[in-house]
């Protein structure tokens, strides 16, 4: 493992998003400075109060402009990218982002002479997956490994924290509908990591852990069907809603209807509904190669009822601390 101080330097791609900003907490605890590499600087001030005065900088880097990447891992020891969309749109497509983006990241930092390039994919990824998503995952990290051979990948499953896009999301709809949708039945499986869990394996990743071209599954201590995740969404809430079973063909196509839609309004795209349709899962293979949190000191993960019940407290029909209020 690498020495613990102030002298060594990250640089994070996508250090505002969700997974980012936890990494760059982790990251700061322990002494690296960091640089978030943002398209828009000016938007990652939240990004500060994660570390002392001046550890943490944000600075100005587009994938699409490789001379940007250059200046933003310029003197880097360690570059970490965790730049990633659920839903393209425009610009910010699937190809250009988890592909085309990751391979300039990858480039550059090995040009850079980067030591230690860390690579956050998706549990899925799947070169021969219906879903673009996961499809456009794999051939992001094929292009990374091409450019960087000795990358650490890491995939981790559905990631839960205070920002996640799958429990808030769920937890609000129950708060306007009657029903939820059980797309599928239900039956698909999950296994919910914590977002403080992976941002310590990124940590710990960037300081030595993990053989080096390889690629790792991480997920939580548990795996759960959609309907279980759905049932303890509304236990934590206080909600009592019905289910409505969907079909595939039927979700796909309720999807297709709200295509026009902005993707932040969107209850669910096409692609997402192909992915509901593949278990999302640590792979035996990977547990027993010892691929997973494990190899990053992460030995108990956290459980989902640690976390998820805290900050799905505010959907409650009473509201944020309603559990004291008489």
């Amino acid at each position: 493992m690498a020495e613990r101080g102030a002298d060594r330097l990250a640089t994070v791609f996508g250090g505002s998003g969700f997974v980012g900003r936890h990494a760059i907490r982790a990251l700061a605890r322990t002494g690296w400075r960091v640089r978030a590499a943002e398209r828009r600087p000016d938007l990652a001030g939240h990004l500060q109060p994660l570390g002392s005065v001046g550890q943490i900088m944000a600075v100005q880097a587009n994938l699409r402009f490789p001379a940007s990447l250059e200046r933003a891992v310029a003197g880097a020891d360690c570059v970490i990218n965790a730049v990633g969309v659920l839903a393209g749109s425009g610009r910010q497509s699937f190809d250009a982002l988890h592909v085309q983006g990751a391979r300039a990241v990858a480039k550059a930092a090995r040009e850079a002479g980067c030591k230690r390039l860390i690579h956050v994919s998706a549990l899925g990824a799947d070169l021969k997956s219906k879903s673009n998503y996961a499809r456009s995952k794999a051939e992001g990290e094929r292009a990374v490994l091409e450019e960087f051979p000795d990358a650490i990948i890491l995939r981790p499953s559905i990631v839960f924290g205070p920002e996640d896009q799958f429990f808030n999301r769920f937890a609000s709809l129950a708060q306007v509908s009657p029903l939820l949708p059980l797309i599928g039945g239900g039956k698909t499986k999950f296994q919910p990591v914590f977002v403080g869990d992976v941002a310590s394996a990124i940590k710990a990743a960037a300081d030595g852990a993990g053989k080096p071209g390889t690629v790792f599954e991480l997920g939580g201590p548990e795996v759960a069907s959609f309907r279980d995740l759905l049932d303890r969404t509304q236990d934590w809430t206080g909600r009592s809603r019905g289910y409505l079973p969907l079909p595939f063909w039927m979700a796909k196509l309720q999807a297709l209807m709200t295509w026009p839609l902005p993707n932040a309004v969107r209850p669910i795209t096409v692609d997402q509904v192909r992915m509901l349709a593949v278990d999302n899962v640590v792979s035996n293979e990977a547990k027993q190669e010892g691929r997973s949190l494990a190899a990053f000191g992460v030995n108990e993960a956290t459980p989902m009822a640690a976390e998820v019940p805290g900050y799905l407290e505010r959907f409650k029909a009473r509201g944020q601390f309603s559990h004291y209020r008489g």
